[in-house]
């Protein structure tokens, strides 16, 4: 038996959603209290919230959700954007404000998400990283409910929960947005779980479609739901007549496509079952209707398909909406930066897409990685970014500008691309032709998306302001742009001192209480390693089915990054319709190379303290 451990006192610079109130482990004694570790940046954060929404409504009398806001970006330290992060994903649970990691740190989280349970008596009982743990976390509950129900030290009751104020606007917190023929404009109302289309003044609506509340029904455009619907692709004329709706949209925390016919307003879903993929890479074509997706931010029509952003997995997908028929297009999962090959290449969170006047060319807001990309036969490239841990708001010269997690691009007719760098509330451009980057407005409330009227007029999606804003005549012009050399921010964790030479990396899993490990279908386990720069690895980089891996570490490289995924397939043990489930991860892991260092590396997938 494990020695108990107390939890830390809960410190922060600000609650949210607790009507000004602090809140104390005192004040939680009784109560089964789940801190969640998060950055509002993070799609795998994203998807966790999501995750706990049943186990809130299942156990809101014993159990207290706590958001610990853990931030990666400068942006993400603001308390607006914070207040505004909370209300835009639906959060309703108390939000403690942590800026500095200071809880990140007492808790010893050491990857974005990471959950810790406290039982009702203020120890930590469990402590978890990454995505897919509802299942087991239902399980640990129902034991704590049991045992301390038994020794009287469990308080049923409500928690400290206070929900905002509902605010009044004709938008909230919209993601993207199309022009229709004739000049309207249709805009994913994002919080409002619906699409609006405004007339050509971007303000004035003429109507709405989808019911306004979070949900996944198909049907008419009143009693149709969504889930906070983000990105949206107009079909060709030909490809809309033959598939039977005209506009494909990025349902996205339903994890569908769905179709839209304008004329009726009439919604269908056209591709993914709704559950999370949690799956094996291959390039195999799928049926639309029976594969998974993951988080589809963005939708264009590109190389005759439509193209999606599949945020979630770090992967661009497609999808053919007259054989209905969807796969992969490009990357492997791996998080991180890398160019070449389509099926070779790295993102992290794509979230904006746009297609060349031409057609030869889609831009890509690689938002995790700071970074725009672009698709060419059928090679990425990386026109401004640096990595995963590189940001800031810097112009000039393409290989030194800086971005801070974009999520829209818009291209041009001259051939340049408009981004919308959302975290430094600005919008910028990239010429290729002279290969620079500038600055055409700032001051912007988290621009989310562009679009191109046929006038030439840019309009911005103003998303932490709920609105659409014309950028000023001019702003395109090179009289028009400025030239900003502003702060430069690298992401700082501290790092791992590994010695040169054999490393032992050993990811941890145990499974929760009343699953076991699935082998039905193969190996029930997976892990990916590389690092940046690639030199820093000598062996050991590659795909394996087995959670230890030896690694041999370079002496000629001081220091970089492990990536790691790791995932894990288990089921229910002992009952005749076993359910199953996938458990996944990823880190990037700083690391430094010194004599002394230590020979392994002990990752955490999912951890149970037995005391």
């Amino acid at each position: 038996m494990s020695a108990r451990v107390r939890a830390p006192e809960l410190r922060g610079r600000a609650w949210l959603n607790t009507g000004g109130k602090a809140v104390t482990l005192a004040d939680l004694r009784g109560k089964i209290v789940l801190l969640d570790f998060w950055t509002f940046c993070c799609i795998n954060c994203l998807h966790v919230l999501d995750e706990l929404r049943p186990l809130e409504d299942r156990y809101g009398d014993v159990l207290v959700v706590i958001g610990v806001h853990s931030p990666k970006f400068e942006h993400e330290k603001d308390p607006d954007a914070l207040a505004a992060a909370v209300e835009r994903y639906g959060v309703h649970h108390p939000v403690l404000d942590d800026p500095e990691l200071d809880m990140w740190q007492q808790y010893a989280a050491k990857a974005w998400p990471t959950l810790s349970v406290i039982d009702p008596e203020g120890y930590v009982v469990a402590t978890m990283a990454g995505e897919g743990h509802a299942e087991g976390l239902a399980r640990l509950i129902d034991e704590l409910i049991a045992t301390h129900e038994a020794k009287g030290t469990l308080h049923r009751g409500e928690g400290p929960y206070v929900p905002p104020a509902e605010p009044e606007t004709a938008l909230r917190f919209p993601g993207k947005a199309v022009v229709l023929d004739g000049g309207n404009l249709l805009v994913s109302d994002s919080a409002r779980h619906s699409l609006v289309e405004l007339a050509p003044d971007g303000e004035k609506v003429l109507r709405r479609i989808g019911a306004g509340t979070r949900g996944h029904a198909d049907g008419p455009a009143e009693t149709a739901t969504f889930s906070e619907p983000q990105g949206l692709c107009l079909l060709p004329a030909h490809v809309a007549e033959v598939a039977g709706y005209d506009l494909v949209v990025a349902d996205t925390v339903n994890h569908l496509l769905r179709g839209v016919k304008l004329a009726t307003g009439e919604v269908v879903t056209v591709a993914g079952t709704g559950r999370q993929w949690r799956s094996t890479v291959d390039d195999h074509a799928h049926d639309a209707r029976a594969v998974d997706l993951s988080s589809p931010w963005d939708v264009a029509w590109y190389d005759d398909k439509v193209v999606i952003a599949m945020a979630g997995i770090h992967q661009l997908w497609w999808f053919d909406p007259i054989k209905r028929t969807a796969g992969m297009y490009a990357g492997t999962t791996v998080e991180a930066l890398r160019d070449g090959p389509l099926p070779d290449v790295w993102m992290a969170q794509p979230s904006g897409l746009s297609v060349s006047t031409n057609g030869t060319r889609l831009w890509v807001a690689d938002s995790e990685t700071s970074a725009v990309r672009y698709v060419e036969g059928g090679v990425m490239h990386t026109a401004v970014g640096q990595g995963l841990f590189d940001f800031g708001h810097v112009d000039g010269p393409a290989h030194r500008a800086l971005l801070q997690h974009p999520l829209g691009v818009c291209a041009l007719p001259d051939g340049s691309v408009l981004v919308a760098d959302t975290y430094n509330g600005a919008v910028r451009r990239f010429d290729p032709a002279t290969d620079q980057v500038a600055t055409v407005a700032d001051g912007l409330a988290e621009p989310s998306d562009l679009v191109l009227t046929a006038e030439g007029e840019v309009l911005v999606v103003e998303s932490a302001a709920h609105r659409l804003t014309r950028l000023a005549p001019g702003a395109l012009t090179a009289a028009g742009a400025s030239t900003v050399d502003g702060p430069r921010h690298k992401l700082e964790r501290k790092p791992t001192d590994v010695a040169a030479g054999e490393l032992t990396l050993d990811v941890i899993f145990t499974p929760a209480p009343g699953q076991k490990l699935d082998e039905t279908y193969g190996p029930s386990t997976r892990l990916v390693v590389s690092a940046s720069p690639p030199e820093l690895l000598i062996e050991g980089a590659g795909t394996s089915t087995d959670l230890s891996r030896r690694l041999v570490v370079s002496g000629d490289v001081a220091q970089g990054v492990l990536q790691v995924t790791a995932q894990a397939a288990t089921c229910d043990a002992d009952v005749e319709h076993a359910a199953c489930h996938l458990t996944r991860q990823d880190w990037g892991v700083p690391i430094r190379v010194v004599d002394g260092g230590t020979t392994r590396l002990p990752l955490v997938l999912r951890g149970l303290d037995e005391g």
